[in-house]
């Protein structure tokens, strides 16, 4: 037909002929005789291969790049996973730290107060046997208030639970003390008036100077709570004759170094906060200037 190429007019066999022709003509050294009908010419051979392999090439990139995305993503996800809970962990062993030794002596001392008053008061609150039992219960707990302080500084077991709830055992047990043996008549109210007002002022007065500064543990009151665990451990129990007496000594005693360490506590609580204020002044003028 008029106007049609000559590849064309030969079909599909002159459009291959053609098209081996001209890969063999664009390929260095792949012109030769037109390859068969069917057969592809060597140099489009090779241009094939190499396109494959370049192919494959590209493939197996993909996949690693893919697979290396997965790695990565399955990685990153198994990383958080074990972030989460390591901090899960983390809050168990802070919450499990409460659970130390000091604090459990703590605990004991707590649920020692109301065994206390029920051994105290058990028929009648007279009875000798009853009350070396209460005398028990409470030298335990005055026992523990020495060791629970020592181990919690020494071993690094110092809790927030431990702050509050060690000087809360410490009132309990004394004060269910003190009530019991001035309910029963064996102790004055006055003194335990003394000895409980000057325990919670002081306590009081610790909270309102704490911006200021702590106001240290003195010897001297380390020394009027043993005074004063002695003689109430005294008056507990039920003693006569001499035993008696001495105990009447040794409550005096207690009673002194309650009022005097007392106004101790009160003059460095004067000097803690005139100090404290001063220091804040000198650090407002210096702001200003």
């Amino acid at each position: 037909m008029t106007g049609v190429p000559a590849s064309a007019a030969g079909g599909p066999s002159g459009a291959r002929r053609a098209a081996s022709g001209a890969a063999s003509a664009a390929v260095p050294g792949a012109a030769g005789p037109a390859a068969p009908d069917g057969a592809a010419a060597p140099g489009v051979s090779e241009a094939s291969g190499a396109a494959d392999g370049r192919a494959s090439g590209a493939d197996g990139v993909s996949d690693a790049v893919s697979d290396g995305a997965q790695d990565a993503g399955s990685g990153a996800a198994e990383g958080v996973k074990p972030a989460r809970g390591g901090k899960l962990a983390a809050a168990a062993v802070n919450q499990a730290s409460v659970w130390n030794v000091a604090n459990l002596l703590t605990m004991l001392r707590l649920i020692l107060v109301p065994a206390f008053v029920a051994l105290m008061l058990a028929d009648g609150g007279y009875d000798p046997a009853w009350r070396s039992l209460a005398w028990a219960a409470f030298a335990v707990a005055m026992i523990t208030d020495l060791f629970d302080g020592h181990l919690a500084r020494t071993y690094n077991l110092v809790t927030d639970f431990g702050k509050i709830a060690d000087p809360i055992a410490d009132k309990a047990i004394m004060g269910a003390a003190l009530i019991c043996l001035s309910a029963l008549g064996d102790l004055p109210w006055w003194v335990t008036a003394v000895i409980l007002g000057r325990e919670l002022g002081i306590t009081l007065l610790r909270f309102l100077v704490i911006r200021y500064g702590v106001i240290p543990a003195s010897r001297g009151g380390k020394l009027k709570t043993l005074t004063q665990g002695v003689a109430v451990g005294m008056y507990v129990l039920v003693l006569t004759g001499p035993l008696a007496t001495l105990r009447f000594w040794v409550m005096a005693v207690a009673v002194v170094l309650t009022v005097v360490t007392g106004l101790d506590y009160v003059r460095q609580a004067i000097v803690l906060r005139r100090r404290g204020i001063a220091e804040r002044r000198a650090a407002l003028e210096e702001t200003e200037a």
